[in-house]
C-alpha cells in the first residue's frame, strides 16, 4: 500500500475525530423542576426521562392561589408519585406556604424549591413578576435592590433545597437584564445561597440565570440544579443547562444531589415553626 493510499485512508478517520462534539456533562443530569402540565401525564413523563436520559423530579405548585393549597392536597400528590422512578418536589409559592402546609407533610417531599416572583413589595403591594399588571417598577434600581432583599431574605429563612428561577426579571425590564444583575447584586443572592447550603437552579426555560452569574457562584462554592419550570408539554432536553455546563466547565461536584447534598427532613422540620 503506497504512502499517499494510507493517508487517503486515513483522513476520514482523523477528520470524524475532530468534528466529533464534546459530551457537553460527563455525569448523569436530574431536571428537578418538571411540571405535569399542558396534558403531559406522569407515564409521559416518565418515557421522557429514559429516553433522554435524565431522572425527573416532579414538582406540584403549592401555595395560596396554586393547585394545592393543603396538607390533603399535598399528600394526594405525593401518594400519586410515590412508586414511581421520579422524585417527587414540591414548589412553595408565594411566601404564605409555611402557614398553609404542616412540617410533617412537607417533609414527606423529596425536595422543596421556591423562587421569589411571588412577593409583597416594600408598599404592601402583592407582586407576581410574571404578570404585566401586578408589576410595579417606578425606579429601576429601587426596585432591583428591594428585590435583591427579597431574594436574600427567602434563601436565608425559608427551609428550601433549591432557588429556582434565579435572577428572573419581569418584562418591562428584562432588556437591562446585564446592567441591573451588577456584580455587587450577584455577590448577595450567592452569598445567601452559599451559607444556607442552597442550590442555585439553572433554569433551561428562561435561560437564567446568565454565564457570568454561573461563573461567579462556581467561583465561591455554590451548588446547581438543572430546572426545565415547563408551562406546557414540551420539556426539551436542558439544553441551556448542557450549554452552561460546558461553557462554565461545571462537574458533578457542583450539582445539588438529591441522595447526598439534600438538607435533612428533620433540619426542615425544625426551620418550620
Amino acid at each position: 500500500m503506497s504512502r499517499k493510499t494510507s493517508l487517503l485512508l486515513i483522513a476520514p478517520i482523523l477528520l470524524t475525530a475532530c468534528v466529533t462534539p464534546r459530551r457537553p456533562a460527563d455525569f448523569p443530569l436530574v431536571d428537578y423542576h418538571v411540571h405535569l402540565k399542558g396534558g403531559l401525564t406522569l407515564d409521559e413523563a416518565i418515557e421522557i426521562s429514559k429516553k433522554n436520559g435524565v431522572k425527573f423530579g416532579i414538582a406540584q405548585n403549592c401555595g395560596l392561589g396554586f393547585p394545592v393549597t393543603d396538607d390533603a392536597g399535598a399528600m394526594q400528590f405525593i401518594e400519586k408519585l410515590q412508586g414511581r422512578d421520579v422524585y417527587i418536589g414540591m414548589q412553595a409559592e408565594g411566601r404564605e406556604w409555611l402557614s398553609l402546609f404542616s412540617k410533617d407533610v412537607i417533609a414527606r417531599f423529596d425536595y422543596v424549591f421556591t423562587d421569589a416572583l411571588t412577593f409583597t413589595d416594600d408598599k404592601g403591594r402583592r407582586t407576581r413578576l410574571w404578570m404585566k399588571d401586578e408589576v410595579f417598577v417606578e425606579d429601576k434600581q429601587a426596585f432591583m435592590d428591594m428585590y435583591v432583599d427579597k431574594i436574600v431574605s427567602i434563601i436565608s429563612n425559608e427551609p428550601i433545597d433549591i432557588f429556582v428561577n434565579p435572577t428572573f426579571l419581569p418584562e418591562c425590564i428584562q432588556n437591562e437584564y446585564d446592567d441591573l444583575w451588577t456584580e455587587q447584586r450577584m455577590a448577595r443572592i450567592i452569598d445567601a445561597a452559599v451559607k444556607s447550603g442552597v442550590a442555585i437552579e439553572i433554569n433551561a426555560r428562561y435561560q437564567i440565570p446568565s454565564k457570568a452569574f454561573i461563573l461567579q457562584a462556581k467561583k465561591a462554592g455554590a451548588k446547581f440544579a438543572c430546572g426545565t419550570n415547563n408551562g406546557e408539554k414540551e420539556l426539551g432536553n436542558l439544553e441551556y443547562c448542557r450549554k452552561m455546563i460546558k461553557e462554565c466547565s461545571l462537574a458533578k461536584k457542583d450539582f445539588f444531589d438529591h441522595n447526598k447534598d439534600r438538607k435533612k427532613h428533620a433540619q426542615r422540620q425544625n426551620q418550620i415553626r
